[in-house]
């Protein structure tokens, strides 16, 4: 059997693409298999004796190259995503609270969206983490005083208060952190979970403060609205997430069941951010905690 790369799931799905195009079983697509012709070679199994350990060594280094692009892509991505809203609320287009809400949105969810740019190596998932990871080390400097950024602190705290920084955003990124390291592109928790942090969550808020006059009998600073809007767009951000790395390949879901533990752990998720309990436990803890349970016990993985 002659030596193969390994293939993405992205890869795999252009090579049956290509092989239904030629219709034809014996044709081969140049990005479905390494060439390797006995005639000028040698035999396949000498080949593969004598070069897969150099094979092994150029996946090794174009998957490392490959990460390393990614994580620079996804970091500046991030970047420009803060100095976008950064500038609009400077001009006066949208308000400081709504910017701050709009990047809790989009910031979690354009991050699970990146994955797939990341190698297929089993060391990509540490790479994507670093994004995360280099955003709390930010939040941790700033939030200690040691080196602050007024810009940053306005951005994504409520009062402007540097110690701001050390709670929710400082949580936030942990959870995307947490969601890339052990669950990642093949398992649904982590995705359900940021779909519920940031979609669910973050939408919440904005609907809740403007159409939330109605309050939840248990909790006055939540509203009936905003939890309806919680449960709305965190159910459909999250099979929205599920269907795009199901057709990518990445995920294999039963439709017929999906939809209800969707539905079920969205429903977990919109009564554990309604209680009276934000002063003990921030929401950027409790909902993603509470989301991953419900999940694992749904899903299993």
């Amino acid at each position: 059997m002659s030596a193969k790369l390994p293939l993405s799931p992205i890869s795999h799905q252009l090579c049956r693409s290509s092989s239904r195009f030629w219709n034809s079983t014996a044709t081969t697509h140049r990005f479905c298999s390494p060439v390797s012709n006995p005639f000028l070679i040698g035999s396949s199994s000498q080949l593969h004796a004598r070069h897969h350990p150099l094979i092994s060594f150029a996946v090794t280094k174009v998957s490392l190259l490959h990460d390393l692009g990614a994580t620079g892509a996804v970091l500046g991505g991030a970047y420009a995503l803060v100095l976008s809203f950064e500038s609009l609320t400077k001009r006066n287009v949208i308000s400081q609270r709504l910017s701050r809400k709009l990047v809790h949105i989009l910031s979690g969810l354009l991050f699970v969206l990146s994955w797939p740019i990341f190698s297929a190596s089993k060391e990509a998932r540490y790479f994507a983490a670093l994004v995360p990871l280099v955003n709390c080390a930010r939040l941790v400097v700033n939030g200690l005083s040691v080196s602050p950024n007024s810009t940053l602190i306005k951005s994504v705290t409520r009062e402007g208060r540097p110690e701001e920084l050390l709670k929710g955003p400082l949580f936030y990124v942990l959870a995307l952190l947490v969601s890339a390291v052990f669950f990642w592109r093949d398992s649904p928790i982590g995705m359900i979970s940021l779909a519920m942090m940031c979609g669910g969550d973050g939408i919440a808020d904005v609907m809740g403060r403007k159409f939330g006059s109605l309050r939840i009998p248990y909790n006055p600073r939540k509203s009936i609205v905003g939890s309806i809007s919680m449960f709305i767009f965190g159910f459909f951000v999250s099979i929205g997430l599920l269907y795009f790395y199901s057709s990518i390949g990445y995920l294999h879901m039963n439709w017929e069941t999906t939809f209800t533990k969707v539905a079920i752990v969205s429903m977990v998720a919109t009564l554990v951010e309604s209680l009276p309990i934000t002063d003990q436990l921030d929401d950027n803890v409790s909902v993603p905690l509470a989301t991953i349970l419900a999940a694992y016990v749904s899903f299993g993985y």
